[in-house]
């Protein structure tokens, strides 16, 4: 079963402002929470979902079929949403959803190797046909490789003690499980450091998770693609569950509604000087008290939504 909370789905489908004849894109379909929405409140239009697990993929397609059939799956990263939506002959769309991170079911399924929860082979791809994974970057990466990883995408304060014991351990023996691994991080960390801040290994799952699925780069491409692809009155959700994901699409939106090059003193701001997009929320939306009750991986859930008002 793909049994997946979906958070902030009413906020996040409210921004997108759906209109019943429009084009909308689900750039991270997993178990269909957000496109049951869209597409519940779609006539004529039509909605283009991607994922690259197949299990959420077929998971969500029987979900979608109960509700209506103007949708369409694309088995693809979001990093090619340009490429795919021009083979189907779409150039322009309405709105864009990003919903990132790991949905429920690939952290639970003890087989994916996401979770330091489960005792797995290390694994972490989201796309399974992907030839890197985590067992390959903890066994064969330089040990200056790994703290990059570690520092850089977990800000991990212990990084060089965690890479020097991988370094150590994986010359004894290949750290094939998410336990092995689990083991090693906690004798990594001191003992009163492991005792707060949740789990000792949180942060380095998380790293390897990043690096695996080249998760930033990838949404910074898809991100400036969105922005392409959209018609006036057109809006882009993003859902993000870290601060670097967060600091991307904040800058990213910040850069394209802001007023640039403009000579001080100018009575009226002429029309190809005015920005083609504005912020629809200036701070974040976060989850309500409700929500984070009901679903804890709702704590570090942050909304912002965007508008493209000329072209």
């Amino acid at each position: 079963m793909f049994n997946h909370v979906t958070v902030l789905l009413n906020e996040a489908v409210e921004g997108l402002n759906v209109k019943s004849d429009g084009i909308y894109v689900d750039c991270t379909l997993g178990g269909a929470g957000h496109s049951s929405l869209i597409l519940k409140q779609l006539t004529t239009g039509h909605l283009y979902c991607f994922d690259q697990d197949e299990n959420a993929i077929q998971a969500a397609r029987q979900r979608l079929e109960t509700i209506g059939n103007q949708f369409t799956i694309i088995q693809s990263n979001f990093k090619n949403i340009k490429a795919e939506l021009n083979q189907r002959g779409v150039e322009h769309v309405d709105g864009i959803l990003f919903d990132l991170g790991v949905s429920s079911p690939q952290f639970d399924n003890a087989e994916r190797g996401f979770s330091y929860n489960y005792d797995a082979r290390l694994d972490m791809r989201m796309d399974q046909s992907s030839s890197l994974d985590a067992h390959e970057i903890v066994n064969h990466y330089s040990y200056e490789q790994l703290v990059e990883i570690l520092y850089k995408y977990a800000d991990e304060k212990f990084a060089k003690q965690i890479a020097r014991r991988i370094e150590k351990e994986r010359e004894i023996q290949p750290i094939d499980t998410t336990f092995q691994l689990v083991e090693i991080v906690k004798s990594a960390i001191p003992a009163y450091a492991r005792r707060k801040g949740g789990h000792p290994a949180k942060r380095t799952f998380q790293a390897l998770r990043i690096a695996v699925n080249d998760e930033l780069n990838v949404f910074d491409i898809a991100l400036k693609d969105a922005l392409d692809l959209l018609n006036i009155n057109g809006r882009i959700a993003v859902i993000t569950f870290h601060s670097l994901e967060d600091k991307i699409c904040k800058y990213t939106f910040n850069e394209v509604s802001k007023l640039k090059d403009v000579p001080k003193g100018l009575p009226v701001i002429p029309e190809e000087m005015q920005p083609k997009f504005k912020l629809i929320n200036k701070k974040p939306i976060i989850a309500t008290e409700e929500e984070l009750n009901e679903n804890h991986r709702s704590h570090s859930a942050k909304l912002r939504v965007i508008e493209r008002v000329r072209v």
